[in-house]
């Protein structure tokens, strides 16, 4: 039987919307297991653009949806249009749109919150019993709108390989279960039917990266 998946980016590019390369590698296992995609992301302004060759963001505005277009070829529905019937399970890949389009964290830290249409999605797919994938910094949407939830971002003790480690100590700190695991595992948290894995939190190569993604990606079509 052909899965069904829905996944929602939050813009283009690492600094201000979801990271390319994890979108690519989701889209790249989900073909390969033969899944029926479709993708989705909020129709809001995004909170800044940033130059990725300074990393220092502009004046110029640009909206969430028409920046994740250029990832999804054009071929993207308004998140608010997202029905959690018509899916057997939910991935949101990484990057900073997850902290700054999709909640607060990134101004906020510990005191963020996730905004109202992702929580309504994320909570949707939990009370369903259907399977999410979160990869890199988006478990941090599963730990605000599940809590207790268990998740992985990697580790939690800072280094040149894990240089944000602080986000799951943080986790942990605010009722979350966080489980330490290498680049290439995922965390499997059965009774959420939650899978989480580091991504781009750690310093690897990238076809580290693209597998442990693969990995995830094979865990959430398993539970669906």
């Amino acid at each position: 039987m052909v899965k069904r998946v829905a996944v929602i980016l939050s813009g283009c590019g690492v600094y201000d919307g979801t990271e390319v390369h994890e979108a690519s590698a989701v889209m790249v296992h989900l073909s390969r297991a033969g899944a029926k995609v479709q993708m989705f992301a909020p129709d809001i302004e995004m909170m800044h653009v940033v130059n990725h060759c300074e990393g220092q963001p502009g004046t110029d505005k640009r909206n969430v949806l028409q920046e994740s277009a250029r990832i999804a070829r054009g071929d993207i529905t308004d998140l608010a249009k997202l029905d959690v019937s018509a899916f057997d399970a939910l991935v949101i890949p990484g990057g900073f749109g997850v902290a700054k389009n999709l909640s607060d964290w990134a101004t906020k830290g510990k005191d963020y919150s996730i905004t109202p249409e992702i929580e309504k999605v994320i909570k949707g797919f939990h009370q369903a019993k259907k399977p999410m994938g979160m990869c890199c910094i988006s478990p941090v949407l599963a730990a605000k709108a599940i809590p207790g939830c268990e998740i992985t971002v990697g580790h939690d003790c800072e280094c040149e390989k894990w240089p944000y480690a602080q986000v799951a100590v943080t986790m942990a700190e605010l009722g979350s279960k966080h489980l330490n695991k290498n680049v290439g595992e995922v965390h499997v948290d059965s009774k959420n039917k939650l899978v989480t894995t580091s991504a781009f939190m750690c310093n690897a190569p990238i076809h580290e990266i693209f597998d442990g993604l693969g990995v995830m990606i094979k865990e959430v079509l398993k539970l669906a």
